[in-house]
Protein backbone atom coordinates (compact mmCIF):
# COMPACT_ATOMS: atom_id res chain seq x y z
CA UNK A 1 0.00 0.00 0.00
CA UNK A 2 2.81 2.41 0.74
CA UNK A 3 4.49 1.70 -2.51
CA UNK A 4 1.39 2.31 -4.44
CA UNK A 5 0.52 5.77 -2.32
CA UNK A 6 4.07 6.71 -3.50
CA UNK A 7 3.86 5.72 -7.05
CA UNK A 8 0.70 7.88 -6.92
CA UNK A 9 1.67 11.10 -5.22
CA UNK A 10 4.97 10.69 -7.55
CA UNK A 11 2.52 10.87 -11.02
CA UNK A 12 0.57 13.58 -9.68
CA UNK A 13 4.00 16.22 -8.69
CA UNK A 14 5.76 14.79 -12.39
CA UNK A 15 2.16 15.56 -13.86
CA UNK A 16 1.95 19.36 -12.64
CA UNK A 17 5.24 20.47 -15.11
CA UNK A 18 2.67 18.58 -17.84
CA UNK A 19 -0.45 19.94 -17.66
CA UNK A 20 0.41 23.46 -17.38
CA UNK A 21 2.65 22.99 -20.67
CA UNK A 22 -0.73 21.13 -21.95
CA UNK A 23 -2.97 23.68 -21.53
CA UNK A 24 -0.87 26.89 -22.45
CA UNK A 25 -0.18 24.67 -25.75
CA UNK A 26 -3.86 24.09 -25.80
CA UNK A 27 -5.26 28.19 -25.54
CA UNK A 28 -2.56 28.62 -28.19
CA UNK A 29 -3.23 26.30 -31.01
CA UNK A 30 -7.08 26.18 -30.43
CA UNK A 31 -6.24 29.53 -31.70
CA UNK A 32 -4.27 28.80 -34.39
CA UNK A 33 -0.71 28.87 -33.86
CA UNK A 34 1.29 25.94 -33.83
CA UNK A 35 3.64 25.92 -30.18
CA UNK A 36 6.49 23.73 -30.22
CA UNK A 37 7.78 26.88 -27.82
CA UNK A 38 6.71 24.94 -24.82
CA UNK A 39 10.45 23.79 -24.06
CA UNK A 40 11.07 27.77 -24.20
CA UNK A 41 8.79 29.26 -22.10
CA UNK A 42 9.05 26.69 -19.34
CA UNK A 43 12.76 27.29 -19.22
CA UNK A 44 12.16 31.09 -19.27
CA UNK A 45 9.86 31.02 -16.40
CA UNK A 46 11.61 28.83 -14.10
CA UNK A 47 14.54 30.49 -14.68
CA UNK A 48 13.05 34.04 -14.14
CA UNK A 49 11.38 32.47 -11.25
CA UNK A 50 14.44 31.21 -9.19
CA UNK A 51 16.71 34.29 -10.67
CA UNK A 52 14.55 37.00 -9.14
CA UNK A 53 13.65 34.20 -5.94
CA UNK A 54 17.23 34.41 -5.43
CA UNK A 55 17.68 37.84 -5.40
CA UNK A 56 14.78 39.11 -3.37
CA UNK A 57 14.80 35.77 -1.21
CA UNK A 58 10.79 36.17 -1.69
CA UNK A 59 9.62 33.47 -3.66
CA UNK A 60 6.34 34.29 -4.30
CA UNK A 61 7.84 37.88 -6.06
CA UNK A 62 9.28 35.35 -7.94
CA UNK A 63 6.10 33.81 -9.20
CA UNK A 64 4.85 36.54 -10.30
CA UNK A 65 8.06 37.06 -12.25
CA UNK A 66 8.20 33.68 -13.73
CA UNK A 67 4.32 34.16 -15.09
CA UNK A 68 4.77 37.18 -16.45
CA UNK A 69 8.42 36.20 -18.08
CA UNK A 70 5.93 33.59 -19.47
CA UNK A 71 3.71 36.06 -20.47
CA UNK A 72 6.08 38.34 -22.09
CA UNK A 73 8.08 34.55 -24.09
CA UNK A 74 4.13 34.01 -25.18
CA UNK A 75 3.50 37.70 -26.61
CA UNK A 76 6.81 37.42 -28.35
CA UNK A 77 6.76 33.88 -29.86
CA UNK A 78 3.02 34.94 -31.06
CA UNK A 79 4.04 38.55 -32.60
CA UNK A 80 7.05 36.68 -34.59
CA UNK A 81 4.43 33.90 -35.42
CA UNK A 82 2.18 36.18 -36.72
CA UNK A 83 3.50 39.38 -38.07
CA UNK A 84 6.97 37.32 -39.66
CA UNK A 85 3.90 35.08 -41.45
CA UNK A 86 7.16 32.39 -41.04
CA UNK A 87 6.39 28.68 -40.37
CA UNK A 88 5.17 28.58 -36.46
CA UNK A 89 6.95 25.74 -36.16
CA UNK A 90 10.43 27.33 -37.31
CA UNK A 91 9.30 30.28 -35.02
CA UNK A 92 9.00 28.27 -32.29
CA UNK A 93 11.83 26.24 -33.03
CA UNK A 94 13.66 29.31 -33.05
CA UNK A 95 12.39 30.53 -29.94
CA UNK A 96 13.62 27.23 -28.08
CA UNK A 97 17.34 28.16 -29.07
CA UNK A 98 17.12 31.17 -28.07
CA UNK A 99 16.29 30.83 -24.53
CA UNK A 100 18.18 27.97 -24.25
CA UNK A 101 21.58 30.14 -25.75
CA UNK A 102 20.32 33.56 -23.59
CA UNK A 103 19.78 31.69 -20.39
CA UNK A 104 23.79 31.01 -19.79
CA UNK A 105 24.88 34.60 -21.01
CA UNK A 106 22.58 36.17 -18.33
CA UNK A 107 22.96 34.35 -15.62
CA UNK A 108 27.46 34.23 -16.20
CA UNK A 109 26.52 37.84 -16.12
CA UNK A 110 23.81 38.28 -13.21
CA UNK A 111 25.65 35.38 -10.78
CA UNK A 112 28.49 34.67 -12.37
CA UNK A 113 28.11 31.23 -12.98
CA UNK A 114 27.04 29.35 -16.11
CA UNK A 115 23.18 28.09 -16.72
CA UNK A 116 22.28 27.99 -13.23
CA UNK A 117 20.92 30.48 -10.35
CA UNK A 118 22.40 29.76 -6.85
CA UNK A 119 20.71 27.41 -4.67
CA UNK A 120 17.10 28.50 -2.78
CA UNK A 121 17.35 28.38 0.86
CA UNK A 122 14.32 26.82 1.56
CA UNK A 123 12.21 30.09 2.93
CA UNK A 124 13.43 31.65 -0.76
CA UNK A 125 11.16 28.46 -2.43
CA UNK A 126 7.40 27.97 -2.71
CA UNK A 127 5.83 25.47 0.29
CA UNK A 128 4.09 23.15 -1.83
CA UNK A 129 3.49 21.96 -5.19
CA UNK A 130 -0.03 20.42 -4.47
CA UNK A 131 -1.61 24.01 -4.66
CA UNK A 132 -0.17 24.01 -8.27
CA UNK A 133 -1.76 20.65 -9.16
CA UNK A 134 -4.77 22.18 -7.83
CA UNK A 135 -4.50 24.94 -10.00
CA UNK A 136 -3.80 22.95 -13.24
CA UNK A 137 -7.15 21.00 -12.41
CA UNK A 138 -9.21 24.29 -12.09
CA UNK A 139 -7.59 25.30 -14.88
CA UNK A 140 -8.31 22.81 -17.58
CA UNK A 141 -12.09 23.11 -15.55
CA UNK A 142 -12.40 26.37 -16.72
CA UNK A 143 -10.43 25.77 -20.44
CA UNK A 144 -13.55 23.15 -20.70
CA UNK A 145 -16.09 24.89 -19.42
CA UNK A 146 -14.66 28.23 -21.73
CA UNK A 147 -14.56 26.83 -24.98
CA UNK A 148 -18.03 25.51 -24.54
CA UNK A 149 -19.63 28.30 -23.01
CA UNK A 150 -18.12 32.04 -23.46
CA UNK A 151 -17.94 34.26 -26.42
CA UNK A 152 -13.88 34.10 -25.61
CA UNK A 153 -14.30 30.24 -26.07
CA UNK A 154 -15.69 30.30 -28.96
CA UNK A 155 -13.66 33.22 -30.87
CA UNK A 156 -10.75 31.53 -29.88
CA UNK A 157 -12.00 28.18 -31.54
CA UNK A 158 -13.36 30.61 -34.67
CA UNK A 159 -9.44 31.58 -34.60
CA UNK A 160 -8.22 28.02 -35.25
CA UNK A 161 -10.98 27.19 -37.45
CA UNK A 162 -12.30 29.65 -39.43
CA UNK A 163 -10.64 33.20 -38.91
CA UNK A 164 -12.84 34.48 -41.95
CA UNK A 165 -15.99 34.18 -40.02
CA UNK A 166 -14.44 36.91 -37.23
CA UNK A 167 -13.19 39.02 -39.53
CA UNK A 168 -16.61 39.13 -40.93
CA UNK A 169 -17.82 39.85 -37.46
CA UNK A 170 -15.28 43.07 -37.18
CA UNK A 171 -13.08 40.87 -34.80
CA UNK A 172 -9.02 40.65 -35.57
CA UNK A 173 -8.26 36.92 -35.72
CA UNK A 174 -4.99 38.37 -35.00
CA UNK A 175 -5.18 39.84 -31.89
CA UNK A 176 -6.95 36.80 -30.73
CA UNK A 177 -4.25 34.57 -31.90
CA UNK A 178 -2.25 36.96 -30.20
CA UNK A 179 -3.22 37.65 -26.91
CA UNK A 180 -4.46 33.90 -26.35
CA UNK A 181 -0.45 32.88 -27.19
CA UNK A 182 0.28 35.77 -24.32
CA UNK A 183 -2.02 34.23 -22.07
CA UNK A 184 -0.78 30.59 -23.04
CA UNK A 185 2.87 31.72 -21.76
CA UNK A 186 1.45 32.68 -18.43
CA UNK A 187 -0.39 29.37 -18.28
CA UNK A 188 3.03 27.19 -18.87
CA UNK A 189 4.71 29.43 -16.79
CA UNK A 190 2.99 28.60 -13.83
CA UNK A 191 4.35 24.93 -14.11
CA UNK A 192 7.88 26.64 -14.87
CA UNK A 193 8.00 27.68 -11.49
CA UNK A 194 6.92 24.54 -9.70
CA UNK A 195 10.14 23.17 -11.05
CA UNK A 196 12.14 25.70 -10.18
CA UNK A 197 10.61 27.07 -7.15
CA UNK A 198 8.67 24.01 -5.64
CA UNK A 199 10.67 20.34 -7.22
CA UNK A 200 14.19 22.18 -7.24
CA UNK A 201 15.70 24.68 -5.49
CA UNK A 202 16.72 26.75 -7.96
CA UNK A 203 17.38 26.81 -11.68
CA UNK A 204 19.66 24.44 -13.31
CA UNK A 205 20.51 24.28 -17.26
CA UNK A 206 17.98 22.57 -19.46
CA UNK A 207 15.99 21.75 -16.09
CA UNK A 208 12.47 21.47 -18.58
CA UNK A 209 14.10 18.06 -19.53
CA UNK A 210 11.54 18.26 -22.82
CA UNK A 211 8.87 18.56 -20.73
CA UNK A 212 7.66 20.36 -23.06
CA UNK A 213 7.72 18.45 -26.10
CA UNK A 214 5.99 15.59 -23.95
CA UNK A 215 3.25 17.93 -23.15
CA UNK A 216 3.14 18.71 -26.99
CA UNK A 217 2.50 14.89 -27.24
CA UNK A 218 -0.23 15.08 -24.85
CA UNK A 219 -1.94 17.56 -26.37
CA UNK A 220 -2.30 15.85 -29.55
CA UNK A 221 -3.28 12.67 -28.42
CA UNK A 222 -5.39 14.27 -26.25
CA UNK A 223 -7.20 15.56 -29.73
CA UNK A 224 -6.94 19.05 -28.93
CA UNK A 225 -9.65 18.90 -25.75
CA UNK A 226 -8.72 19.89 -21.62
CA UNK A 227 -10.24 16.80 -20.34
CA UNK A 228 -8.76 13.88 -22.69
CA UNK A 229 -5.28 16.33 -22.46
CA UNK A 230 -5.47 16.34 -18.97
CA UNK A 231 -5.35 12.58 -18.83
CA UNK A 232 -2.86 12.27 -21.09
CA UNK A 233 -0.46 14.49 -18.97
CA UNK A 234 -1.38 11.74 -16.23
CA UNK A 235 -0.32 8.89 -18.39
CA UNK A 236 3.06 10.29 -19.33
CA UNK A 237 4.02 11.51 -15.82
CA UNK A 238 2.90 7.34 -14.72
CA UNK A 239 5.58 6.34 -17.19
CA UNK A 240 8.04 8.69 -16.07
CA UNK A 241 7.29 7.94 -12.28
CA UNK A 242 7.73 4.40 -13.32
CA UNK A 243 11.13 4.79 -14.98
CA UNK A 244 12.34 6.55 -11.75
CA UNK A 245 11.42 3.25 -9.76
CA UNK A 246 12.79 1.00 -11.91
CA UNK A 247 16.18 2.59 -11.76
CA UNK A 248 18.84 0.30 -9.91
CA UNK A 249 16.39 -2.81 -10.67
CA UNK A 250 17.12 -6.39 -11.57
CA UNK A 251 15.44 -8.38 -14.28
CA UNK A 252 16.49 -12.33 -13.80
CA UNK A 253 19.71 -10.83 -12.05
CA UNK A 254 20.13 -8.58 -15.15
CA UNK A 255 20.33 -5.21 -13.62
CA UNK A 256 18.60 -2.75 -15.69
CA UNK A 257 21.24 -0.08 -16.92
CA UNK A 258 19.55 3.77 -16.22
CA UNK A 259 20.32 4.94 -19.47
CA UNK A 260 17.66 2.45 -21.12
CA UNK A 261 15.45 3.01 -18.12
CA UNK A 262 15.32 7.12 -18.50
CA UNK A 263 14.08 6.88 -21.97
CA UNK A 264 11.03 5.32 -20.95
CA UNK A 265 8.86 8.16 -21.03
CA UNK A 266 9.94 8.92 -24.52
CA UNK A 267 9.48 5.48 -25.95
CA UNK A 268 5.58 5.89 -24.17
CA UNK A 269 4.92 9.39 -25.96
CA UNK A 270 5.98 7.45 -29.21
CA UNK A 271 4.02 4.07 -28.54
CA UNK A 272 0.96 6.76 -27.53
CA UNK A 273 1.00 9.07 -30.59
CA UNK A 274 1.69 5.68 -32.94
CA UNK A 275 -1.32 3.91 -31.88
CA UNK A 276 -3.60 7.37 -30.97
CA UNK A 277 -6.60 7.21 -33.49
CA UNK A 278 -7.48 10.40 -35.50
CA UNK A 279 -11.17 11.45 -36.20
CA UNK A 280 -13.19 14.08 -36.86
CA UNK A 281 -13.09 14.97 -32.74
CA UNK A 282 -9.66 14.39 -32.33
CA UNK A 283 -8.36 16.65 -35.08
CA UNK A 284 -6.06 19.60 -35.24
CA UNK A 285 -7.54 22.93 -35.68
CA UNK A 286 -8.76 23.24 -39.40
CA UNK A 287 -6.44 26.91 -39.73
CA UNK A 288 -3.16 25.99 -37.38
CA UNK A 289 -0.64 27.19 -38.46
CA UNK A 290 -2.05 28.97 -41.49
CA UNK A 291 -0.83 32.79 -41.83
CA UNK A 292 -3.55 35.33 -42.21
Amino acid sequence: MEFVMAFVESILRLSIPLLFAAYGGLISERSGLANVALEGKLLISAFVGAAVAATTQNPWLGLVAGVAAGAAGGWLFGALALYSRADHIVIGTAFNMLVAGLIPTITRSWFGVTGSTPQLERSARLPSDFGFFVLAIVIGGLLYWALRETRWGLRLTAAGDEPEALRVQGVSARGVRLWASALAGAVVAFGGIDLSLCQGSGYIRDMAGGRGFIALAALIFGGWRPVQTGLACLLFAAADAAQMLLQGKSVFDWVIPNSIVQIVPYIATLMVLALRRTGPAASAPRAINRPL
